[in-house]
């Protein structure tokens, strides 16, 4: 990443992409399909800021998972404070610093997956930096379409239910065969 640019990398990584219509025996009442990408940015003295936002989806949700902050090659030993802009439960914006990195004492933090819905900016409120982001956006996808397998399926566990015989107790003989 060049110096004072600030980047979203993504790529789609085949393992994270997870397809389930029910864990462990029990239903879930819609398929569920899952993405995750990787997240990365940089803040300097010429990018102050980034905002990383999401287009809006009615069958979707979007999270950014954050799991680390540094200092990279050209930062000076001052401090670096990092500081995000979210909403918080009442849809009102609030600013909180989450990384006051230096280079001679703490040039990283990591945030282990530290979770923000978008929108949501970083900025460099002092130190010039360069500081990465780095983390993932995760995509979960509710999918209402219940395929002809799937009820097919449904329908004939139901019947299978059906047809079972009630257990009965068994019969205790007093004497040995």
């Amino acid at each position: 990443m060049a110096a004072g640019t600030a980047a979203a990398l993504s790529f789609l990584s085949q393992e994270s992409r997870v397809r389930a219509g029910g864990v462990g025996g029990l239903r879930v009442p819609a398929p569920v399909a899952m993405d995750s990408f990787f997240f990365g940015c940089e803040l300097s003295s010429h990018t102050r800021s980034f905002t990383f936002k999401v287009e809006e989806e009615d069958d979707t949700e979007h999270v950014l998972a954050l799991t680390m902050l540094c200092l990279t090659e050209g930062a000076k030993d001052e401090c670096n404070v990092v500081e995000v802009v979210a909403r918080n439960h009442d849809h009102q914006e609030i600013a909180v610093p989450v990384a006051n990195l230096k280079l001679s004492c703490q040039p990283m933090l990591s945030l282990d997956d530290f979770q923000l819905q978008p929108p949501v900016t970083f900025r460099l409120k002092s130190g010039s930096g360069p500081v990465c982001i780095t983390g993932r956006h995760q995509i979960v996808t509710l999918s209402n379409d219940v395929s002809e397998e799937e009820e097919s399926e449904e329908e004939e566990s139901d019947e299978e239910e059906a047809n079972l015989r009630p257990i009965l107790a068994a019969k205790k003989y007093r004497g040995r065969p």
